[in-house]
């Protein structure tokens, strides 16, 4: 079964940044690369529901410390193909969680984590990257922050 005819994996995350000036952004460390909290969507959940899950899951941080943002959204789809699950198809939605300031993080799925100062640079030209430039336009045109 090619990725465009396997059903669609469901995923959701969180942008967590700080109320501080300047603003910090929370990274998690993979073995390869930065990334933000995010996991898969459970049977009978929603995409707001399982962004808080996996982020509390994967950070400690729970969803009563964090603030959503109801005005920003992005979803990205990408076809992916790995030994443990073959081929499928990837939709990841990703929300912007406001919380007041850095919080020590309680890595479980990670090697490590840093707090960054809003932008961090580069970090996965594909999925994080367009994500990050999207939020930068947001926030520049925004008055909720």
């Amino acid at each position: 079964m090619s990725p465009a005819t396997s059903p669609t994996v469901e995923a959701a995350g969180l942008v967590l940044l700080t109320r501080t000036q300047p603003p910090q952004v929370l990274l998690l460390k993979h073995p390869r690369r930065w990334d933000l909290p995010k996991g898969h969507v459970e049977a009978g959940e929603d995409l707001m529901a399982a962004a808080l899950r996996e982020t509390e899951e994967e950070t400690g941080i729970p969803a009563s410390q964090i603030e959503i943002d109801p005005a920003f959204r992005w979803t990205i789809e990408y076809d992916v193909q790995t030994k443990k699950r073959g081929a499928y198809h990837k939709r990841v939605t990703y929300f912007l969680g406001w919380i007041d300031r850095p919080l020590p993080v309680r890595v479980t799925e990670h090697e490590g984590y840093q707090w960054v100062v809003w932008p961090p640079g580069p970090m996965q030209s594909e999925t994080i990257d367009p994500l990050l430039a999207s939020l930068r336009q947001y926030l520049d045109r925004s008055t909720l922050r």
